[in-house]
């Protein structure tokens, strides 16, 4: 049974930080690429960052880049995102999952998914 669980969400200032971490059991972890998504109330799930099955390569939606950072732990098989300088427009629920394919940035293109974390920015 393939499970990712991911944990670090809650209320935060703006201007503030937090750490998201996924725990990801039941499968070979180094044999999928691994993306965070968010889904804000009334809009489509997006693409926040991917990184590679090594680690070596990271990927980020422009809204983001250069406040997220996303890496993952081969032997903890774990897979975080560092948010800084959080804004209300961050405010989402945040989704890990994983991708035995190739394509990044397309949800449907991810075999597992966690249950999500709720992130909120106050302003």
């Amino acid at each position: 049974q393939v499970q990712l669980v991911e944990s670090g969400g809650g209320l935060v200032q703006a201007g503030g930080s937090l750490r998201l971490s996924c725990a990801a059991s039941g499968l070979t972890f180094t044999r999928y690429i691994m993306g965070w998504f968010r889904q804000a109330p009334g809009k489509e799930r997006e693409f926040v960052a991917g990184i590679s099955r090594s680690g070596s390569s990271t990927y980020y939606a422009d809204s983001v880049k250069g406040r997220f950072t996303i890496s993952r732990d081969i032997i903890n098989n774990t897979v975080s995102l560092q948010m800084n300088i959080l804004k209300p427009e961050d405010t989402a629920v945040y989704y890990c999952a994983a991708n035995s394919g190739s394509v990044y940035v397309r949800s449907a293109a991810y075999n597992y998914w966690g249950q999500g974390t709720q992130v909120t920015v106050s302003s």
